[in-house]
């Protein structure tokens, strides 16, 4: 018998703000996210997304504001760089809703409140969801985020990996430990909600983090959410081989994300995990046509609105270094990075100038870009799965809402004939219908050693 063929995973990566990665389209006449601090815009698109079967609505965040470049946020400000940004754990009630099975991956950063707190919000969300959350762990990178959070400077690099790590066992402690499965008797004639019993505080006592106390939140369906997490230095996969379950890379071409899912997994592996206990998505901006030449016009068109120094703004924050101290074609001097390090080591593995950085994020930010009708589309997302060793993507907005539509509209499809994609949902939870397991994290994570009977 032939193996079925494997099926691909899309989100689609947002904000809750005006712009996020392809810079300028904001100013497009059909782009829509200057409706943002709306309800009905994310709950119409939520209902387009669960239409087109995404897995999940990725919200990226930011805590601080993009001020490396030229040394002040004046153009991040006009440009609406990631700024102004919402919350985006406020949306998710909303758009749960509207839909049944869209999952939903929002990004908070640890350093941004204790894990005590942070626990009980996560399991009301898994709760008000019934089990689609999923929590993109994200330590920061910004030294602005740092002061506003009354900081002097962002911490080392490696060392927010370790408070990261402490952060995340209280977490596991409360999530999986704090009570018993059967805790909740909810007997109205014997007056007995919660079985003392079957609760317990937890007792945390870490280098960076103490917690002693009971969980605020009776168990959610996944107790603990679907962890995502995107850091892929060397101290961050080796924090991602520990937690994560899916892991959000960026790769220029397939031969770089196929490295980075092979060495991936063979951290999981070392860290007593399955090679297929993560999935790994790739960020890609797709322009989508009825055919080719429209797919060519349309991007075109979005060139003639995009702006390449709002992304290349960006990426000076995502590396630390303000590019607007070099010349177009000036050698620029790349060093070890305390911002994102995959970024910095792209630039300089690439000997990217200012101009070359430039036509790099005019649309597409870091991420490839395809442009076509569905046909070449899907033949294209085959073959970064097949060649990248990949699972899926987090597919990037450029004028919203049309972006993700044309993607439904002619891409889907196309997927859906060829046998890899799917034509309705699967049952259960966000982490079953990723990984076909069930509601909970696996044996071999890290989290289910703190498990009510795992001792």
């Amino acid at each position: 018998m032939t193996a079925p063929k494997k099926q691909i995973l899309i989100n689609a990566f947002n904000m809750n703000c005006v712009g996020h990665i392809n810079h300028g389209l904001w100013t497009h006449p059909r782009d829509q996210s200057h409706l943002y601090k709306t309800l009905d815009y994310w709950t119409s698109l939520a209902r387009t997304l669960e239409r087109g079967f995404f897995d999940g609505l990725f919200l990226a965040d930011i805590i601080g504001v993009y001020d490396v470049y030229q040394g002040s946020a004046d153009l991040t400000l006009r440009e609406s760089i990631q700024l102004p940004v919402n919350d985006p754990t406020m949306l998710v009630s909303g758009m749960a809703a509207v839909t049944s099975k869209l999952g939903f991956g929002i990004t908070v950063n640890l350093n941004a409140e204790p894990p005590y707190l942070f626990a009980r919000r996560m399991s009301t969300l898994d709760h008000l969801t019934d089990g689609r959350i999923g929590w993109n762990i994200v330590t920061g990178y910004l030294d602005s985020a740092a002061r506003a959070l009354g900081e002097t400077a962002l911490a080392e690099h490696d060392r927010r990996y370790d408070r990261a790590d402490d952060y995340m066992e209280v977490l596991y402690k409360l999530w999986e430990g704090s009570w018993a499965d059967d805790a909740v008797r909810a007997d109205k004639p014997g007056r007995l909600y919660a079985d003392p019993a079957k609760v317990r505080p937890i007792r945390h006592d870490g280098p960076f983090y103490r917690s002693h106390g009971i969980h605020l939140a009776e168990p959610s369906r996944q107790r603990t959410p679907v962890l995502y997490q995107a850091g892929t230095s060397g101290r961050g996969q080796a924090f991602a081989a520990r937690h994560a379950e899916c892991i959000f890379v960026t790769a220029a071409d397939k031969e770089a994300a196929r490295r980075t899912a092979r060495s991936l997994r063979q951290e999981a592996v070392a860290a007593g995990r399955n090679p297929d206990d993560i999935r790994i998505f790739v960020g890609i901006t797709v322009i989508a046509g009825e055919t080719d030449a429209a797919a060519q016009e349309k991007f075109t068109d979005y060139l003639e609105h995009a702006n390449p120094e709002a992304g290349l703004a960006h990426f000076s924050a995502s590396t630390g270094i303000d590019f607007s101290r070099y010349g177009l074609d000036e050698p620029i001097a790349y060093g070890k990075s305390n911002a994102i390090q995959s970024a910095t080591q792209l630039a300089e593995q690439r000997g990217w100038t200012r101009r070359q950085i430039l036509r790099e994020v005019a649309i597409g930010g870091r991420y490839p870009v395809i442009v076509g009708n569905g046909t070449r589309i899907a033949a294209e997302l085959a073959s970064w799965m097949d060649e990248g060793e990949i699972d899926g993507f987090n597919l990037t907005r450029t004028v919203v809402p049309e972006s993700y539509e044309d993607f439904i509209d002619h891409v889907v499809p196309v997927l859906q004939d060829r046998g890899l994609y799917k034509t309705a949902y699967g049952e259960g939870s966000l982490r079953n219908r990723i990984f076909g397991r069930g509601d909970g994290l696996p044996a071999s994570h890290a989290g289910a050693r703190f498990r009510w009977n795992a001792a």
